[in-house]
């Protein structure tokens, strides 16, 4: 039983003296203190007449009554009386770094208490009269420890000093600490007790905040992993469905193409049937006839000669062929057709997801970039979340900045490292492929070099390098300026082509003349606009390296003159020539045309009827007066049409609705006929129940020599 309350032994301790509980008092807040400590401590610490617990510190704006707890008192009796028979029998030894009594002869004896006063260590025989002594009791007993003390007058350190931060004793006051900041040390550990409490309570805090956010963690990285569950079950639910459904449609057409066998052989089995009839009925006539020949009368002969030729009738009988509505080998080819346009479809749609999975997981953080590493712009960031800036695909730079723009920000999950050995840029445009001997110049989409343009030197300026340094940095000797200092990443390769010193392309370029720019340039310094590598403008102003172009696109586009290129006025996809007559059809690089597209597509082939402005009103088969942009269209010309040839078999394209010069008598879409003639875009035609038709070369198409006229046409 001793031993079993003198393992509890702690909650009956003072936290003040450390020690059992004498003359037990019990404060508002519940927690329990010796009379004299609680009491010496709230006289000590009387600050604005505000009273609190040393333990949680709970405020009383009056001090509160100290009443003895008779109940505790007498458990503290008992409990110390049981200590006290069971401490006689079991005292030991002191061992290593143990404090040993200073009273006990002979055997050291390990201390369990040391007073402050009196500075020396007791075991718990000599220390009893500390707890019975009246003089005695007023001691400040502490557990067992080394009592510290002043090293240069060997006094107590009752005082800390808030200058040094250090305790000090009361004569330290009189000579080195003398005129400091100081206070009794009871106070000192108060004021530090509190804002340890309170550093206590904010880590409490803190551990229960993360608690909760290892928590949500947990949950969020369960859902995580169901809803990967999840999409992979719905992936594979789709696609067998998808597989389904493309099944059901192959039974569906098989099916379709069984009907139309039959439809054609029940034809083909009446065409034969009726065609034996007729064989029979002919062979019938035969034998009439041969009997004839053989009849030696002839006044018979004669006679049943008129009756048989009366009753055959006409020689000229129909004849038959067997003609199939539906021909299998247009059906095979344009199953086969289906299943290409299928496989091209599912191909570039299923990667564009996998690419959208893929960039997904690219966005997780790689956490191997530190600063100091070179490092660019990932291919597959179309526009970085802090913009562009100056920085391109291209640029190459140090985790702290880019040779283009000085502390350029972006995010760590959209760069990728770049390595001294190379990497998937072309060598023009790796810095680090740059030996002593090339020709190089610095790249457009530097703005200003690290270390100035220097004396005559410009984007159009090649130099050869003559020294690379460890640090990045370049000499280079140009044709102006010799031993130009740059940086390695400002500078890009120049081709045997280039010129020594400024491109002769580059500076042709002058007012009116029609530019674009280069397809080297990913992006220009000004950026894009609404412009494309595509879109021809006409240069309006320059102004040093600047210059201003008008585009259908975009007026005053303001861009570089070392990044754009003369176009030649006879370039293909020039715009500016397609005038008033002239064929023309959507350019397949323009995906969605400003105007839509109506009933008109990449193929649709029409005539320009007026042109306003960057407008154009143009009359195509599928839509008449449809209108759109002179920039979005291009020339059609003879060659690009179908190569129909006088001779060929032809019909009018289905998409027609009504040809040009009109049907006809007796032309339809299953019409087939043979081309007599060909003038310009006039193409003449004869059809079996229509001779010499009329139409126009962009509206007909080949017909394969197994197809024919439904009519009978071959």
């Amino acid at each position: 039983m001793a031993e079993a309350i003198l393992g509890d032994q702690d909650q009956y301790s003072c936290s003040i003296c450390l020690d059992l509980l004498r003359d037990p008092v019990t404060i508002p807040c519940g927690h329990s203190y010796c009379m004299s400590c609680i009491g010496e401590c709230w006289n000590t610490n009387d600050l604005n007449g505000i009273y609190r617990c040393p333990q949680c510190r709970q405020a009383f704006n009056s001090k509160p009554p100290l009443n003895r707890s008779t109940v505790l008192a007498e458990i503290m009796e008992k409990l110390r009386s049981t200590e006290l028979q069971v401490s006689e029998s079991a005292q030991c030894l002191a061992g290593p770094g143990e404090i040993a009594c200073d009273f006990c002869a002979g055997e050291m004896i390990k201390a369990v208490k040391s007073c402050l006063e009196c500075r020396a260590s007791y075991c718990e025989t000599h220390v009893q009269p500390h707890y019975n002594v009246p003089a005695l009791k007023k001691h400040k007993l502490v557990k067992a420890a080394v009592i510290p003390v002043c090293p240069k007058h060997d006094k107590l350190l009752e005082v800390y000093c808030r200058t040094d931060q250090k305790c000090v004793c009361m004569h330290c006051l009189l000579d080195d600490h003398k005129g400091h900041d100081t206070v009794p040390s009871t106070i000192e550990c108060n004021e530090k007790q509190i804002k340890l409490t309170d550093t206590q309570t904010k880590v409490k805090q803190t551990i229960q905040a993360k608690e909760k956010e290892l928590q949500k963690m947990n949950i969020d990285i369960a859902s995580h992993s169901d809803s990967a569950k999840k999409a992979v079950e719905n992936s594979k639910k789709v696609f067998s469905e998808l597989v389904k459904f493309i099944e059901k449609k192959s039974n569906e057409l098989i099916e379709e193409i069984k009907a139309e066998e039959k439809a054609d052989l029940d034809q083909g089995t009446k065409l034969q049937k009726k065609l034996q009839e007729e064989i029979t009925e002919l062979k019938k006539r035969e034998g009439v006839l041969e009997d004839l020949l053989q009849t030696d009368d002839n006044i018979q002969f004669l006679h049943n000669c008129e009756s048989v030729s009366s009753a055959s009738g006409s020689d000229e009988l129909p004849s038959f062929s067997f003609q199939p509505y539906c021909s299998f080998e247009d059906i095979r080819k344009l199953i086969c057709e289906l299943a290409g346009r299928l496989e091209t479809t599912c191909t570039q749609e299923i990667s564009k997801t996998v690419n959208k999975v893929s960039d997904l997981s690219a966005k997780r953080p790689p956490f191997d970039i530190v600063v100091g590493d070179r490092v660019r712009v990932k291919p597959s960031v179309v526009a970085p979340t802090h913009k562009w800036g100056s920085v391109t695909h291209f640029s190459i730079g140090v985790v702290k900045n880019f040779p283009e723009q000085r502390n350029w920000t972006g995010v760590v999950s959209e760069m990728e490292h770049v390595t001294s050995a190379g990497s998937d840029l072309s060598t023009k445009n790796d810095p680090f492929n740059i030996k002593v001997g090339d020709k190089v110049r610095v790249k457009p989409s530097v703005t200003t070099p690290k270390h100035n343009w220097g004396r005559n030197i410009t984007h159009k300026s090649v130099g050869v390098v003559k020294d690379i340094k460890s640090d990045d940095s370049v000499v280079v000797d140009f044709p102006g300026h010799a031993n130009w200092k740059g940086v390695l990443t400002e500078m890009e390769q120049a081709t045997n082509d280039d010129e020594i010193g400024p491109s002769s392309l580059d500076s042709n370029i002058k007012i009116g003349d029609k530019v674009r720019v280069k397809p080297s340039v990913v992006t220009p310094t000004h950026k894009w606009g609404a412009i494309t590598h595509k879109s021809i403008g006409v240069v309006k102003k320059i102004q040093g390296e600047s210059l201003t172009v008008d585009f259908p696109e975009q007026k005053n586009w303001t861009g570089i003159v070392s990044e754009m290129e003369i176009v030649a006025s006879t370039g293909p996809g020039l715009e500016s020539v397609i005038k008033i007559g002239d064929q023309v059809r959507v350019k397949p690089s323009v995906v969605t045309p400003t105007h839509k597209w109506g009933a008109v597509t990449h193929k649709s082939i029409g005539v320009v009827k007026n042109i306003q402005d960057e407008s154009l009103i143009v009359d195509f088969p599928e839509h008449k007066k449809w209108t759109g942009l002179v920039s979005e269209m291009e020339l059609v010309t003879i060659g690009d049409l179908v190569d129909i040839k006088v001779g060929d078999r032809v019909r009018v394209k289905s998409s027609i609705t009504t040809p040009k010069h009109n049907w006809g008598g007796h032309v339809t879409h299953k019409s087939v006929g043979v081309v007599k003639d060909i003038k310009s875009e006039d193409v003449i035609v004869d059809f079996q129940k229509h001779k010499g038709w009329k139409g126009i070369l962009s509206e007909m198409e080949l017909v394969n020599d197994s197809d024919t006229d439904i009519s009978g046409s071959p």
